[in-house]
């Protein structure tokens, strides 16, 4: 395992060398919680479907681990922490997978002899330079740290036997160096680190000075990294600049320890074991007081590392002494990787570089597959040019247009071994071109946003002229409005010198049909459900846009109901515009709003038209009172486990809908509304038993249709026992009707119990005719008055009669008083009266008065047409007033009464027109009648065999 190097590339050594060994359940599940632990689930998870695989898998698999490692490091809420948890994970996992690493080896050091790098560990034998950490033995340099001056991150105890690391100086007498410390009695107390005892050396760092990412583990015995710059001459290509500490300022002379004996030759390392017990030892004189340095002009410095004072304390036995590292202030900048360390392009990950993540969905990737785009051609093009000269490539579209998707997919197929460095927004670009001086492979630097690298030590003409002499791509993306904004400006004169591919935000009908060909159901529903913002749009802003729908409720309760009815109006197959009525209607079938006051309609839909994300309402405008759903949430919805389903209710309100209304596919949504009254019969819902029998009918499958009834009946739901005793009334089979019809009326329903009596009626005229008795014959008469021909009527009142059945007056004397032979009516009524029949003796009595005057009769009619109770009055009304020579004031009247359903004043008022000559205005009032199925209205308009007629006066 190498050492001095970035905390990622050890972790992906670790992580590679556990392929194919029996650790290697153990060692991707330990790095999936880390990532986890990290808020970076995704790679958790994918790292967790990587199989067991040869050994020779393992370098690709280092390759892509490593940036992800350093991507979530960098990402990190709490870096230091998630360094340390990956610093301890490769401690445990090492040993098991190539037992306790060795030392490192020195990385880059010159060949020739000559002073070494700065900060490099000297291994050779002899006298140790300045600054460096010697092995051999003899006296320690003033100033320089000891074999276990590492910081306290990164002290361990030793695992093995062996002596415990030494954090002291030779324990001889003698002043002690500047900032060691001494464990022997004297004027400093046991175990205190002695920090005013001069200047530190220039460039110099105090212990806690390194960038936690860099802090590794020592896991054995061994020379601790030097950690003190010096200056050494240029071996290539410059390493990237790293920072140094300034030194820090002079604290004054440091006091007379006393003299001690010269330091000789260092006695070689006795080991010792840990904590051992040390005898009673003296106070030594008081330490001097520590002298401050002026703060500077912009305040005080910052404070790195904590610092306890046991000076004043009392000390008896041996002491633990614990540092915990804190940083207040600036921390030193992570260097960045080098080029070498840069993954490639086919290992990009497109979640961690700027690709919006789509819906999650069981058993498919984070991200659908990737679709060709119809510009995939020009950036292709664009890369390879830049490839063999240099230079820049800008990808130029809409917000959630799929730009980065797109870029990262064409690199990867363009060059896809070359490396690519990835910088934060903002991060300074100008030591790059140092960087990449001599690189042999291709070099790509992504700008993903290009609008956040353009500032102060970003892209500018003359870096990428630099880049470009190396022949280094630079491939970027860039938001439309950014370009127009930047383009005037002097930090986008860069844009000049690139190669411009456009990507537009609408997807083709081409690249429609391609996104319906991968398995995914998210590129499919996308294909189908996206309008103009295209496909790429619909992923990235689906997950947004339904947090913002769900989130809405306590705010919005009557918008989040009317973009709810839109959605399950969707998802019922009804696509288009929906009415603005319907969605109201639906909405309050959710039942009341939440909240004390919600908003009003108005209110609510003005809310859900404005526009989310720059790209889409929860509510499209498609008319002036017409409305749909954005594609997205009604993708959305058929996924959420928690979101309520559509309710048979509703799937048959939208069955109605679509078959009265133009512009809804009727087969669709018959489809939709099958499958889920299937799903709610699975589910125990009798009344999808019902709807699903009302849907077979009205797609003609009779048969399946009664069976469906049928169930339902049985399950006890009455409209489906109503329904199907109509149904078998129509067919004939009135005997298996008649206890459906009355288990329905018995419930309620008002149409099966006349069904019923009509039935019964039948039966008993049936039986009435078998029977062929005076009484039957009577009974079967008064049944069937002016209902049947009168002739059969007066012949079954004859039959009667004939036989001497006394009963039969009364019906005979209506009967011939219909027919219009007034005494005849007058005999039978009067025998009937005579023989103690009041009704009759009252119709009598009616027949021998004076005929009531016409006024008489209007009063009448105008009295129950006023009450609005009787609307067929009006016309009656009208008719009586026409009789009355008042024929204005009669098509009042007509006109009232066809405005209130009836067909006869439209068709009296066309008659009144006819006969004043007004041809025209008659048939126009003709067809309004004939509209509502009004039979003469039909005949005067020479619809029916007879030709056309009026009713003569």
């Amino acid at each position: 395992m190498r050492r001095g190097t970035d905390l990622a590339g050890v972790g992906a050594e670790v992580l590679a060398a556990g392929l194919g060994t029996d650790e290697w359940d153990r060692v991707r599940r330990r790095f999936s919680r880390w990532f986890t632990g990290q808020r970076a689930p995704i790679y958790g998870w994918e790292l967790l479907q990587v199989g067991k695989t040869s050994p020779g898998s393992r370098e690709p698999l280092q390759a892509v681990w490593a940036p992800r490692l350093r991507t979530t490091l960098a990402d990190a809420v709490d870096k230091n922490a998630a360094a340390w948890q990956l610093r301890e994970l490769i401690r445990e996992l090492t040993p098991l997978l190539d037992g306790p690493p060795g030392p490192a080896p020195a990385p880059a050091l010159a060949e020739e002899a000559g002073p070494a790098p700065a900060g490099y560990l000297v291994e050779d034998a002899g006298p140790t330079p300045a600054g460096y950490l010697g092995e051999d033995a003899g006296p320690t340099p003033a100033g320089y740290l000891g074999e276990d001056a590492w910081p306290d991150s990164v002290r361990h105890v030793a695992e093995g036997p062996g002596p415990a690391p030494v954090r002291h100086v030779a324990e001889d007498a003698g002043p002690t160096p500047v900032g060691y410390l001494v464990e022997d009695a004297g004027p400093t107390p046991v175990g205190y680190l002695v920090e005013d005892a001069g200047p530190t050396p220039v460039g110099y760092q105090g212990e806690d000075a390194w960038p936690d990412p860099v802090q590794l583990v020592a896991e054995e015995p061994g020379p601790a990294p030097a950690r003190h710059p010096v200056e050494a001459p240029e071996t290539g290509a410059a390493p990237y600049p790293r920072e140094v500490r300034e030194p820090r300022p002079e604290l004054g002379p440091r006091p007379e320890l006393g003299p001690g004996p010269e330091l000789g030759p260092r006695p070689a390392f006795e080991p010792r074991p840990a904590f051992e017990p040390r005898p009673e030892f003296g106070p030594g004189p008081e330490a001097p007081s520590r002298a401050m340095a002026a703060p500077s002009p912009e305040g005080p410095a910052p404070v790195i590392g904590d610092h306890v004072d046991f000076r004043q304390a009392d000390i008896h036995g041996p002491v633990i002494g614990v540092q915990i590292q804190h940083a207040y202030g600036a921390r030193p900048p992570i260097a960045p990787p080098g080029p070498e360390e840069w993954p490639a392009a086919t290992a990009l990950e497109p979640l961690a570089h700027g690709v919006w993540p789509a819906r999650r969905m069981k058993g498919c990737p984070p991200l659908p597959p990737y679709v060709p785009r119809e510009a995939d051609e020009a950036l292709l093009a664009a890369l390879a040019s830049a490839a063999a000269d240099g230079g820049l490539v800008v990808v130029l579209g809409e917000p959630f247009a799929g730009k980065s998707r797109t870029a990262l997919a064409m690199l990867a197929a363009a060059l896809p071994t070359a490396r690519v460095y990835a910088p934060d927004a903002g991060a300074d670009l100008r030591g790059l071109p140092d960087m990449l001086r001599g690189a042999a492979e291709p070099r790509v630097l992504w700008l993903d946003d290009l609008d956040g690298h353009l500032g102060e030590g970003g892209l500018e003409p003359r870096l990428l002229a630099r880049l470009a002499g190396l022949r280094a791509v630079v491939l970027a993306t860039l938001r439309e409005d950014a370009y127009d904004e930047y383009r005037q400006t002097p930090r986008g004169r860069v844009l000049d010198l690139g190669q411009i591919v456009e990507l537009p935000r609408e997807w083709t009908d081409a690249e429609r049909a391609r996104a319906a060909e991968p398995a995914d159901p998210r590129l499919r529903e996308a294909a189908g459900l996206s309008g103009p913002e295209g496909i790429a749009t619909h992923l990235a802003v689906e997950p947004r846009l339904w947090a913002d729908f769900r989130r809405s409720g306590r705010k919005h309760p009557r918008g989040q109901a009317l973009v709810r009815a839109a959605i399950d109006l969707a998802r019922c197959g009804l696509r288009g515009p929906l009415s603005q009525d319907l969605l109201v209607e639906v909405a309050e079938g959710y039942g009341p709003p939440a909240g004390t006051e919600p908003e009003t309609v108005e209110e609510a839909l003005e809310w859900a038209a404005r526009e989310r994300h720059g790209v889409l309402p929860l509510l499209r405008r498609e008319g002036p009172r017409a409305w749909a759903a954005a594609g997205p949430l009604v993708s959305a919805a058929r996924y959420d486990e928690k979101f309520p389903p559509v309710d048979g209710a509703l799937w048959q309100r939208a069955l109605d809908v679509a078959r009265t209304s133009a512009g809804y596919d009727v087969e669709l949504v018959s489809t939709l509304a099958g499958a889920a009254f299937e799903r709610a019969v699975e589910g125990g819902d009798t009344d999808a038993m019902y709807r699903l029998g009302l849907l077979e009918e009205s797609q003609g499958r009779h048969e399946e249709a009664e069976s469906w009834f049928l169930r339902a009946a049985e399950a006890g739901v009455p409209e489906a026992a109503g329904h199907l005793g109509r149904l078998l009334v129509e067919r004939g089979r009135s005997g298996e009707a008649e206890p459906l019809l009355e288990q329905a009326a018995q419930a309620g329903d008002r149409d099966a119990a006349t069904l019923l009596a009509e039935v019964l009626v039948g039966r008993a005229e049936r039986w009435l005719l078998t029977a062929q008795r005076p009484r039957g014959a009577h009974l079967l008469a008064d049944l069937r008055f002016c209902v049947a021909d009168p002739e059969l009527t007066f012949g079954r009142y004859d039959f009667a009669a004939s036989r001497g059945y006394p009963g039969v007056a009364r019906g005979l004397g209506m009967y011939h008083l219909v027919v219009n032979e007034r005494v005849l009516a007058e005999v039978w009524l009067e025998r009937a009266a005579h023989a103690g029949d009041e009704t009759a003796a009252g119709i009598l009595e009616a027949l021998q008065a004076a005929p009531p005057p016409l006024s008489e009769a209007e009063e009448y009619f105008a009295q129950f047409a006023a009450s609005e109770g009787y609307p067929l009055d009006f016309a009656h009304h009208g008719v009586v007033l026409e009789r009355l020579h008042r024929p204005e004031e009669a098509v009042e009247q007509y006109r009232t009464a066809y405005e209130n359903g009836d067909p006869y004043g439209a068709y009296r008022l066309g008659a009144l027109l006819d006969r004043q000559g007004r041809p025209e205005e008659a048939r126009q009032w003709y067809r309004k009648a004939a509209d509502l199925g009004h039979y003469a209205a039909r005949k005067a308009l020479g619809e029916l065999p007879d030709g056309p007629d009026t009713v003569e006066e």
